[in-house]
């Protein structure tokens, strides 16, 4: 189901392709029932979570965020220029659209912004907010990452190419056969003769990738045990929330951070009547986060229509932003 709303308020136009928001409950069972025992990340982001994830992001040990936003600050006119004049943005997973203001300002002549996200009322309340303040057609996206796109026609003036914004490094989030079918989904929304600017934690000393998941203040911790509190709460689940420990570490071998809920002593969680038994040091898979050099990078993009065009990076090397191109 479609539904295109032209306009919105300050929106130049709002596309809602009724994202599925998942079903805790289902993919609770499902994922219990699992060998390996599993939960999807997107349930990471209630209110609390969402909040407790904002946290982390300025903590010292957890570099990512900070680091990112140095290199946008360090080498804006470069990155800004190699985009080009007259392009419109078309931003995935915008949230409050915080890291778009930079490049809309650094861009020669932008034609217009477009924010994507999966949370409606968030998305229409921000992309709105965005209107107000900028000087281009803003529009906003409703879908999630995996939801193939078409931008409507003849309601935004015709820029001179479209480029695809994809901050933080959530691109790792993913697994790589996910990334690569995202990555071809996304040049066929942007179209022939796009770019795509892209962040991505790039692999490091493992020392300093377990410290920025299993940070001093426990932020990490409490996000991620935070799932349990939510299936306390929203289904009903009988769970021994001590029972459990975070979990987090890098492995080498698939150049992955892996977040698990690890038993501390044999426990259960029983959902619907049905009972989940968890022996000791027995996991909850919770999350990926695939760290990626760039040569890791170009072998991916390499199944997909993009190239890489050019990188930039800090000083130690820990976090990269890159610029894709399909032409």
């Amino acid at each position: 189901m479609t539904d295109l709303t032209a306009p919105l308020g300050p929106l130049a136009y709002f596309l809602d392709l009724h994202p599925s928001l998942g079903d805790f409950r289902a993919d609770a069972l499902e994922g219990l029932a699992l060998e390996q025992k599993a939960i999807s990340p997107m349930y990471f982001y209630d209110e609390h979570g969402s909040k407790i994830f904002d946290r982390i992001t300025t903590l010292e040990d957890y570099y990512p965020t900070r680091t990112e936003k140095s290199i946008f600050l360090g080498n804006a006119a470069e990155i800004t220029a190699a985009i080009g004049a007259k392009t419109a943005i078309f931003e995935y997973g915008s949230g409050s659209s915080e890291k778009i203001q930079w490049l809309i300002n650094g861009l020669v002549d932008p034609v217009a912004y477009v924010a994507m996200d999966i949370s409606k009322e968030h998305l229409v309340e921000n992309a709105s907010n965005q209107a107000r303040m900028q000087k281009i057609p803003v529009a906003a996206v409703c879908a999630n990452f995996h939801t193939p796109i078409d931008l409507p026609q003849n309601i935004l003036p015709n820029p001179d190419r479209w480029l695809g914004y994809f901050p933080g490094s959530t691109l790792g989030n993913m697994e790589p056969e996910t990334a690569i079918a995202f990555l071809n989904r996304a040049s066929d929304t942007l179209g022939p003769n796009a770019k795509f600017l892209l962040g991505i934690d790039q692999e490091k000393d493992p020392k300093i990738l377990n410290t920025a998941y299993n940070d001093r203040e426990g932020m990490s911790a409490a996000f991620n045990l935070n799932l349990l509190t939510r299936m306390k709460r929203e289904l009903d689940a009988v769970v021994t929330i001590d029972d459990f420990e975070h979990y987090a570490f890098y492995d080498e071998k698939f150049c992955r951070i892996e977040m698990h809920l690890r038993a501390v002593r044999p426990t259960e969680i029983v959902i619907s009547d049905q009972k989940f038994a968890f022996k000791k040091d027995e996991t909850l898979h919770t999350e990926f986060s695939y760290k990626y050099s760039i040569d890791r990078l170009e072998s991916l993009v390499e199944s997909t229509p993009w190239r890489l065009e050019k990188n930039w990076t800090d000083e130690k090397g820990w976090f990269a932003t890159c610029l894709l191109s399909n032409n």
